[in-house]
């Protein structure tokens, strides 16, 4: 059942990839967290977690869940045409609840003409967030490492325009371990923005060749141009902002945006970032 108190954390997407990998590191941890969530019933069952039911765009319901919040770890909505608007109601109605600090899980060189399309969806919630009076981290994430197999189509055959360029993609179970230490220490890292990346930048025929030698099937790379790319993705019947998302991906990659290698997961967490060949292989 779900119940709105308890705990100075509060923690969104916790039924989704990235946010149950820290939300149980919290529980390992000892901290007491409030998980918010749209459906009580997918939400994990951790100890010194409390739920509260709320959406992002629900104001009334998120203004009550963080009341009594000092620090909020938000992960991004769920991608759509309209989730910089839900993002902001969110964030309105966390400053309404006296939330005093708040993580926010943003995308790698995130600016206002960045290549990848979303990207630019995730420095309007940064500027919206500078600009509403509490204190902000934000970590910037790369393309997730995790994601890289998903790219193969059913012909084992990986297609985008990436051109030769790299990425410096990162493992979602790193980006947990420092989001967790963020949020265990959260005045240490106020105003900080943290780029997190793999331990190196790799081509996506690179990736093909380390996903044959693991899978043992053959995968391989396959260039296309801006054109083809949107032609063979038509046929999804995905809407045009979707499909600008999708081909911007890759455009990112062939203009060096993605490539760029930090230090900031070993220098947070204390231990190296996971490579392409440690998470195939774990």
């Amino acid at each position: 059942m779900a119940d709105g108190a308890g705990g100075a954390l509060a923690i969104t997407g916790s039924t989704g990839r990235l946010g149950v990998r820290i939300a149980r590191r919290l529980a390992d941890a000892g901290a007491a967290q409030r998980l918010l969530v749209r459906d009580p019933s997918r939400a994990p069952q951790l100890p010194g977690a409390r739920l509260a039911e709320a959406s992002y765009d629900d104001t009334d319901a998120v203004r009550t869940a963080l009341t009594g919040i000092e620090t909020v770890l938000m992960v991004s909505a769920e991608e759509n045409e309209h989730r910089v608007d839900v993002h902001k109601a969110f964030i309105d109605a966390a400053v309404d609840a006296g939330v005093r600090r708040l993580v926010y899980i943003s995308f790698s060189g995130a600016a206002p003409d960045t290549t990848f399309t979303l990207g630019r969806d995730h420095w309007a919630t940064e500027e919206y967030l500078r600009a509403n009076g509490m204190a902000t981290t934000m970590l910037r994430d790369n393309i997730y490492l995790d994601f890289v197999p998903m790219l193969i189509g059913e012909d084992g055959v990986i297609r985008g325009p990436a051109g030769d360029g790299r990425l410096a993609a990162v493992a979602q179970d790193d980006i947990a371990d420092v989001a967790t230490a963020v949020l265990l220490d959260p005045a240490r890292h106020e105003s900080a923005v943290y780029t997190l990346t793999g331990p190196e930048a790799i081509s996506l025929d690179e990736a093909a060749a380390e996903l044959t030698r693991h899978t043992g099937r053959e995968v391989r790379y396959q260039p296309e141009t801006v054109e083809e790319a949107y032609a063979s993705r038509a046929s999804t019947g995905a809407p045009q902002w979707q499909l600008d998302a999708w081909v911007s991906t890759y455009t990112a990659i062939a203009n060096g945006e993605l490539a760029g290698v930090t230090d900031d997961v070993p220098r947070l967490t204390g231990h190296p970032a996971t490579s392409l060949t440690e998470l195939l292989t774990r």
